[in-house]
Parts: C-alpha cells; structure tokens; sequence
C-alpha cells in the first residue's frame, strides 16, 4: 500500500474527511482532515481530533513500513480549498475565492457565491454595481478556497435569554461596547 492509500483509508475509516495530504523531500508529512458534512459532533475540527488521527497513522505507517520523520495533522483552516466535486457539492450557496487555470474576460481571479448548475457549476459575483455570473466546469479550476466568515462579536446578535434580569442585560451590553438608547 502506497504513503497516499494509507493515509486516506486511515483518515476515511476514523470518520473525517481527508481534504489534502503532502509530503516533503525532508520527510514531513501533512494530512489536512474535516469533518464529514452534517456530521453530529460538530462543524469544526477540533484538538482532540487531530490527536485522535495523528495516533492511528503512526501505527498505521509503521504497520506499512511507510517513512517519515515528522506528522502533522491539521484542520484546513477557514479558508478550506475545495479539491473534489463533493467539495463543491458540500459547500454550495457559500462565499468562494476562484482561479481558473485560463483568464475568463482578461482575469483568472472570481469572488462569488457558488451554486450547482446541473452538471456544472455557476459563481455569481458583482462587477461594479452589477451582478455577473460565471459558469463553470471543475476541469477549469486551478483552485477554489471558502471565503473566511469572522465574526468576533456574534454573540451581541443573539437574543437575551427571556429569563435575564434587564440590569444584567444592560451590563452585558456595556461589556460588548453597545448601548442601548
């Protein structure tokens, strides 16, 4: 069994998703994993699952008599590149970076919401104050990243509990930097 077999049915049958894995010529190998959509234990990877994957490829690598000097097992991070059509199948109606390997209109370079288009796929992103879509096949794709969505202060959008007193409600408000008039 091949480095990239190995890892791969490792990763698959622990329950992840493999995003990518590489190997360097110094020996580092980087396996990149996610979780599986609509998976119950949650949405993001967390520490205790890179442990988790990182204990069974050592075993499984040694079992093999696969080489290397250093593993490192990591989340792909908030701006995921979408490799495979699942990818894109998973991550429709989402935010996309696109580069296609030719120039569509004199640019590579797209920033859109992805959208399944029967066989295809469609970016519809704005140009000046107009909105353009751009159809698209994953042959043209020399690669797609998730548009990273930060929101430091997210919990100041969430309802107040019904049951909080209004002075804690206001102290909170205070804390987060908004007051109410």
């Amino acid at each position: 069994m091949n480095w990239q077999a190995a890892v791969e049915s490792t990763v698959t049958g622990l329950g992840y998703d493999l995003v990518d894995c590489e190997r360097s010529p110094k020996g580092l190998l980087r396996v990149y994993i996610d979780r599986v959509a609509n998976d119950p234990a949650g949405e993001y990877i967390v520490v205790e699952d890179c442990e988790r994957v990182t204990r069974q490829l050592q075993h499984v690598l040694e079992v093999e008599g696969i080489p290397y000097e250093r593993l490192e097992v990591s989340s792909p991070g908030l701006d995921r590149p979408l490799n495979k059509a699942a990818d894109y199948t998973r991550f429709a109606g989402q935010e996309i970076e696109l580069t296609l390997k030719v120039p569509f209109q004199g640019r590579k370079k797209y920033k859109g919401l992805l959208e399944a288009l029967g066989e295809g796929w469609r970016l519809v992103f704005t140009a000046g104050k107009v909105e353009q879509a751009l159809d698209f096949s994953l042959d043209e794709v020399k690669e797609a990243r998730l548009v990273p969505v930060v929101d430091f202060k997210g919990r100041r959008f969430q309802p107040a509990p019904a049951d909080a007193a209004p002075d804690a409600q206001a102290q909170a408000d205070e804390t987060d930097g908004d007051r109410k008039q």
